[in-house]
């Protein structure tokens, strides 16, 4: 009734997938991406083969169970597969459980290219557009769990330089998928901005949400105000109610420089976006907004004019640079220098839709994002304006380092519980969905 077979989630080729698939006689596969004993449930078989027959699934896949250590026993939640649930970690869990309709979608689809290491990503993909994925929200294994790293850790593996050559074959597999689904951008589409048009008070704004962060605040907002550059430029730090010294260091700060503009919503319920959307509104706000976290730097005093020059050079809407993880005493931490490499003008706002972050720092041409709007969250605020930009707008690149990102444990991402993971995984993805209909629907009106 069920074949068991071991298929990696990165490194098995589209010729070892279709064998697999090929040599199945069975109504269900069961595939096996971890590589490490699985130990079933009683009644897993029963209800995953169920969940498949009710809802004609391609594939279905549950919760599950892990060790840590010797003896200690988690939950691992995973989360519904949206329709722009594109990235390639997209975690399944270890299990999944193929059904004879999906392995047949996959074996009739004859518009693939053959890969090495992108195997299973393209037979996912490919099964999804076809029919349901199916999530059940029960433990239904348990698997021995052998990466310990925090998610704060975790969450860069895809600008890994090791990762570079899947990265490259996962990028190309997702680019067939939105092909296939008219969600495609073709390259050099997006519009170019006059950023010579408008009256603006300054030419650049850094624009710094804070809240809490007494031990980090001076030194940014000093790296901020030691920019060097040929135009004019303030500071807005957006002090989101500070309950430590924060607003003292910043009320200071602003007294010995006028550049520093230190505002305190007198909302309560901000979150980053929020602040964000406070600054770029705010009539002091310059032409071109360039993010500065509150507990980063920028890399040299020349960090600014390279942004500035880069917007003027291409009239783009968005501006993005490159940074480098260090500790908090700037001593570099791996994968070191975060260029995003993945990003080219042709197939940059594609690939966009596949991966979890768009790299920083980050600067926008202000009546763009006034025009888009940040949303009032705390996590994903960037990239919901940055994949909105991508699907609308040119976006340029600076590829040296910019900006040093300190990891260190005060980070609101150092390490999260997998509860908080899942929550930001699955706001991320309905913004790629969001964006994938919107891309959809334009298609079809060309």
């Amino acid at each position: 009734m069920i074949q068991m077979v071991d298929i990696p989630l990165y490194g098995a080729s589209t010729a070892t997938v279709r064998q697999v698939l090929q040599s199945c006689t069975a109504p269900y596969l069961l595939l096996n991406t971890s590589g490490r004993e699985v130990f079933l449930t009683d009644d897993a078989i029963t209800r995953l083969t169920e969940y498949a027959t009710a809802s004609a699934a391609g594939m279905v896949y549950s919760d599950y169970l892990k060790t840590v250590g010797s003896d200690a026993i988690v939950p691992a939640p995973v989360i519904e597969l949206q329709e722009g649930g594109l990235r390639d970690d997209f975690d399944f869990g270890p299990v999944l459980l193929l059904t004879r309709a999906g392995i047949d979608a996959y074996l009739a689809e004859k518009r693939i290219k053959e890969y090495e290491m992108a195997g299973f990503y393209q037979l996912r993909l490919i099964v999804q557009e076809n029919l349901p994925v199916v999530h059940i929200a029960q433990p239904l294994y348990t698997v021995a769990e052998t990466d310990l790293r925090t998610s704060g850790q975790k969450q860069f593996d895809y600008v890994n330089p090791r990762n570079r050559s899947v990265q490259i074959e996962l990028e190309a597999a997702c680019t067939e998928h939105l092909k296939r689904i008219g969600a495609y951008m073709e390259p050099l589409t997006g519009a170019s901005v006059d950023t010579a048009d408008g009256l603006f008070p300054v030419e650049a704004s850094v624009i710094i949400p804070v809240r809490n962060r007494e031990r980090t605040i001076r030194e940014a907002v000093l790296s901020a105000l030691g920019q060097q550059a040929s135009f004019s430029f303030n500071v807005i730090a957006i002090d989101n109610r500070s309950t430590d010294g924060t607003t003292g260091i910043l009320q200071e700060m602003a007294l010995s420089d006028s550049r520093l503009i230190h505002i305190i919503p007198e909302r309560t319920d901000l979150g980053i976006g929020g602040c964000w959307d406070m600054a770029v509104n705010d009539p002091r706000c310059g032409r071109y907004a360039v993010q500065l976290d509150s507990d980063d730097l920028y890399s040299s005093p020349a960090t600014l004019q390279r942004i500035v020059d880069k917007f003027k050079e291409g009239g783009y809407a968005m501006v993005i640079g490159s940074y480098r993880m260090c500790n908090f005493s700037l001593e570099t931490l791996p994968p070191g220098l975060i260029d995003h490499a993945e990003w080219t003008d042709s197939n940059g706002p594609n690939n966009a839709l596949r991966i979890n972050g768009l790299g920083a720092p980050r600067a926008f041409y202000t009546p763009v994002v006034r025009e888009i709007r940040f949303p009032n969250v705390s996590y994903g605020e960037d990239y919901a304006v940055g994949i909105a930009i991508a699907g609308k707008y040119r976006i340029g690149r600076i590829f040296d380092e910019l900006y040093l990102c300190r990891r260190w444990e005060g980070n609101s991402d150092a390490a999260l519980s997998a509860e908080k993971v899942n929550a930001n995984n699955t706001y991320k993805d309905s913004l790629r969905t969001a964006e994938l209909l919107r891309r959809i629907g334009r298609n079809r009106e060309l």
